[in-house]
Order: structure tokens, then sequence, then C-alpha cells
């Protein structure tokens, strides 16, 4: 096992659970608890048990990349994903060492943007002139901080050049800006992102633009998934202008192991209780089945590109 892939493996607490569940469970991997992946993944757990009575799902905590290991390497058999992340795992691409042959789309579920918050007093206004500050850049073994790292490199600067790299929850983050140790976090997540609410009580922020040479030199150089993303003006205080920053998409993967039948009840009670997923979720009030299978450069499930071509959103 290669080092990079026992952090993160390590960070979602994965090393040491066993072999794959029983035949009629599955473990899903979510998110850090107080984020939104792990009470939605606590919904559709509560779905699969009401559709599927003879199978259940073991909700557990992880993060984007580990997720996508977890699943790769046998130790679940469903998560949530960033899929700029997943497409680089069937790539090969850094972090992975190699091609993720056995991950399977299932649906495309809310869009994630990725926010780079300044202090207002900080004289920050671009990427490099986040050298020799101190910033919050995300956990280890999560999207967001490879975002991060990879949004410095294509401004020509390492963790080494920074003032203090914070590997910290978004809770921390915004403790560490409230009390000054930070001159910047950077997260992804959805909109308004109740951590930059939090600190904007306390501290003046700004959030950053992403001018377009930085965006496509990251989507060449790193991953050509990469998305534009607009945060609307007003979304945060003081912010009356819109915000150019990039994203990806939160969705839903499974193991090529899983059967088609189950994925294939798993995506119509997804459908059918869209409404319900949305009171977990706010971004998700607005899905429709086309988004459920937008295409993210992961190769669809059976099961769930079945049910699409049933419902008509897939040729």
């Amino acid at each position: 096992m290669t080092r990079i892939l026992r952090v993160v493996l390590l960070a979602a607490g994965l090393i040491g659970l066993g072999h794959a569940a029983n035949a009629d469970e599955y473990r899903m991997m979510t998110g850090p608890q107080g984020g939104s992946w792990y009470p939605l993944g606590g919904a559709i757990a509560n779905l699969v048990r009401e559709t599927m009575p003879d199978v259940s799902i073991r909700v557990l905590p992880g993060g984007g990349i580990a997720n996508v290991l977890a699943v790769e390497k046998g130790k679940a058999q469903l998560s949530f994903g960033n899929a700029n992340s997943t497409a680089d795992a069937i790539a090969g691409r850094p972090p992975f060492g190699e091609e993720a042959p056995h991950i399977r789309h299932v649906a495309t579920l809310y869009p994630q943007v990725f926010q780079v918050i300044v202090a207002a007093d900080s004289g920050i206004n671009s990427i490099a002139d986040m050298k020799g500050r101190n910033v919050a850049v995300g956990l280890r073994g999560h999207t967001g901080e490879q975002i991060a790292r990879q949004l410095l490199g294509v401004e020509g600067l390492t963790y080494d050049d920074l003032g203090s790299v914070n590997h910290v929850n978004y809770t921390d983050s915004v403790s560490l800006m409230k009390d000054g140790h930070i001159d910047a976090f950077m997260i992804i997540t959805t909109i308004p992102a109740s951590a930059v609410m939090d600190v904007a009580t306390a501290r003046s922020v700004r959030v950053m633009d992403i001018p377009d040479g930085t965006f496509e030199a990251l989507r060449e150089k790193h991953n050509p998934n990469y998305v534009r993303r607009t945060i609307p003006a007003n979304t945060y205080p003081d912010q009356p202008d819109p915000v150019q920053t990039l994203g990806t998409w939160t969705h839903l993967i499974a193991a090529d192991t899983i059967p088609d039948e189950v994925v294939y009840t798993l995506v119509k009670s997804l459908d059918e209780h869209r409404a319900d997923l949305g009171a977990i979720v706010s971004a998700m009030k607005d899905v429709s089945v086309e988004t459920f299978a937008t295409d993210v450069g992961v190769p669809f499930h059976p099961g769930a590109e079945r049910y699409y071509r049933e419902v008509g959103v897939l040729p």
C-alpha cells in the first residue's frame, strides 16, 4: 500500500475494518459529522430500509478522496464523492497511484462550490499574495485540500511558501479566522456556506475570484472535469458582486459488485423522494432526474443506467 493510500484510508478510519460486508449489508462512506453528507447518507439508508427490507446500509463518516479509495479497495460498497476526485481515480491521476476500474456512477446529486475566504484587511487580493501567509487548506484525504494544493501550485506556490499550513476542518478554520490566527481558508461545499456566514459575524471577510487563466490552468494541468461556478451577489455579507470560482458535483458512487437490481431500486427511490432529500440538503431542492443522470466522466452502474433509460433521460 502506498503512503498516500495509507494516509487517506486512515483518514476515513478504514484500515482494519475487516472483510467486505455481508451479501445484504453495504457500507456507505459519507462525510464528517457536522457536514451535509453524513445526514444525507442516513436519509438514503432509511429509504433503502423502506424500499428493500432485505438490504441494509451502514453509514460511516469519511472524506472525498478516502471514500473513492474505500469503494475501489472493497472496504465500502457505496459512497459520496466529489466528481473531480472520482474522475481522477478512474484515470489514475494523483493522488491515486493507479486506475480505479471498480467504481461506478450512480447519481449526480448537487453542485459543490470551491470558496477561497480571506480576511478583508489581509491585503490578499490573489492566490499569489498568500505567500508567507497563514492559511487553512482543509483536511488531508479530502477533495478540498487537494484543490487548495493544486490552486496554489498553478500560481507557483507550495505549502513551503506559506507562513503556516493548517489541515483542519471547517469549524476549526472559522475559529482560527475569528481569532486572527489565519489570513485565509479554503473550502468546498454548498452556498451559502455556514462556515462563511459564521466567520462573517465576527470578522469582515471577502470571497476571492478565481481568474479565467487560473481556472483553465487547473483544468489543463490537473483535471478537465472542474467546472465554473458563480457565487451570486449578496450570497454573503458585504459581497455586492458575483464571484467567479470553480467547483464540481457531489455524486453517489457504487462498487461494480453491487447487483444491478439493488442499484436500480436505489436510484428509483432517490428519484421518487427528491423532495425529502431536499429537506436534508437545501442544494437538492431543485434537482431533477436529469440532474441525477448528469455525466461526470465516471462510468454508470448498469442498474442506474437502466433506470435513466427507462425514464427517458439517457438515450
